[in-house]
């Protein structure tokens, strides 16, 4: 087989090109409850709807209903969108300068199952996004 030559790399944004710190957020969601944080996290992910989030088939604001409803939460959307954002640290772990050199030779994509809260357009102020419309990636499906 001839040598292969690379023309893309895709990357993944947790734990790639952004640290996630999933209690950071649980912590912000457990807060005012009878519940750690763990606790939150677990029944999260044991959450029968769970995977209909994490696989697009209901909106951030029927989310936000459902598990605050099942927690016994208060937060109005916007307050649980902050706090189900503090998971992203705004500190990108790759430099721009390595993304730039790689660019030159290289088409740069990100791909990711990161959920709509996350990826708002209209929530512009989450500071991850400059990463995403960052010159030298982008998005399959179009959103930069």
């Amino acid at each position: 087989m001839p040598d292969a030559k690379f023309r893309a790399i895709i990357f993944d944004i947790g734990r790639v090109l952004i640290r996630v710190d999933i209690f950071r957020a649980m912590d912000g969601l457990a807060s005012g409850l009878a519940l750690t944080p763990q606790d939150v996290w677990s029944a999260i992910q044991n959450d029968p709807r769970w995977l209909d989030w994490q696989e697009g088939r209901i909106s951030p604001g029927d989310w936000h209903l459902h598990l605050t409803k099942r927690l016994g939460a208060s937060l109005t959307f916007e307050q649980f969108s902050e706090v189900w954002n503090r998971a992203l640290d705004p500190d990108p772990i790759l430099s721009d300068s390595l993304l730039e050199k790689l660019s030159k030779n290289y088409r740069l994509a990100v791909l990711s199952n990161t959920d709509p809260i996350h990826m708002s357009q209209e929530e512009a102020r989450f500071p991850f996004l400059p990463l995403l419309s960052h010159p030298y990636l982008f998005l399959p499906g179009g959103c930069q």
